[in-house]
């Protein structure tokens, strides 16, 4: 089977990240009519549909949202096997992968620290979950929960525990707050997140709707906006606490899963590997103190 051209995968994974023919063009430094070109001569290509085109406004079929989950993985690991080849001389490099969510809230917000305590480290990050293929990815050291099984061969080391309660926007944070009748907001990349905390905790939620969203962050986003009430994890959401966007009327809990650093080689190995791991450590540590 002869695939199409690499090129037109790359236009419809932009065009479809962006939801706009139009924007990808700006991000390719193309003409409008060239990412649509492209995309359609894929459809044909395929002999499927991608995107429904309404009132000038583009929206991605199933067909092309089960593409896009692939291509968006290809041209990640297409990007980071670039980058690893670039610096494969520079031995301070250091690909980290890590989940999304926690990348975003949690990691992101303190790296300014670690680049400041260790500036010879040139730090990489690749958002990404669940089990990791070193050798393909090109990634050193993956932050993940426990929430799926890695084989016996690559060596981890607990980070930390992780610690989950509702939150809500502070203008939801009334003295009387009851979550029998909130709506409850879901995450779909965390399906038993309110079941697990509602069972640790013996609260009810009797009476509660809920809302849906895809991953994580979004429901701590949908909470700050007064959307609902999400469950969080306490290492995503302190900043927010301490900042005021959030509220948490409720305890946190540990949900028995934890954080570890997982690396295809032991940690100890790398002097570069044990100091992130020292690092990232000492930060759980001091987040989650406030907890204490």
């Amino acid at each position: 089977m002869k695939l199409p051209s690499l090129c037109a995968f790359r236009y419809f994974d932009v065009a479809a990240q962006t939801q706009s023919f139009v924007r990808a063009a700006e991000l390719l430094n193309v003409t409008h009519g060239a990412v649509s070109r492209q995309v359609r001569q894929l459809e044909e290509s395929l002999g499927v549909q991608l995107f429904e085109r309404r009132n000038r406004a583009i929206f991605l079929t199933p067909a092309g949202r089960a593409l896009q989950g692939t291509t968006l993985s290809v041209f990640e690991q297409l990007e980071t096997a670039v980058h690893r080849v670039q610096q494969q001389a520079k031995e301070n490099v250091l690909v980290l992968s890590c989940e999304p969510t926690i990348a975003m809230k949690w990691l992101i917000p303190r790296l300014p620290a670690f680049h400041a305590a260790h500036p010879d480290i040139q730090l990489h990050l690749v958002a990404a979950g669940g089990p990791i293929d070193f050798a393909r990815s090109g990634v050193d050291l993956a932050l993940r929960r426990d929430d799926f099984h890695w084989g016996p061969d690559l060596h981890s080391v607990k980070i930390c525990d992780e610690w989950v309660g509702p939150v809500c926007s502070t203008q939801q944070a009334l003295p009387t707050y009851n979550l029998q009748g909130m709506r409850l907001l879901h995450s779909a990349s965390r399906p038993a997140a309110w079941n697990t905390w509602l069972r640790l905790t013996g609260e009810s939620a009797n009476g509660a709707t809920r809302a849906d969203y895809e991953h994580f962050y979004l429901c701590i986003q949908a909470a700050a906006a007064g959307l609902g009430v999400a469950m969080a994890s306490f290492l995503m959401v302190q900043d927010e606490i301490d900042g005021g966007q959030l509220h948490a009327p409720r305890s946190f809990v540990q949900d028995q899963s934890a954080y570890h650093l997982i690396c295809p080689q032991p940690l100890l190995a790398n002097e570069h590997y044990q100091r992130f791991a020292t690092w990232v450590s000492a930060q759980a540590e001091a987040c989650l103190a406030h907890l204490l």
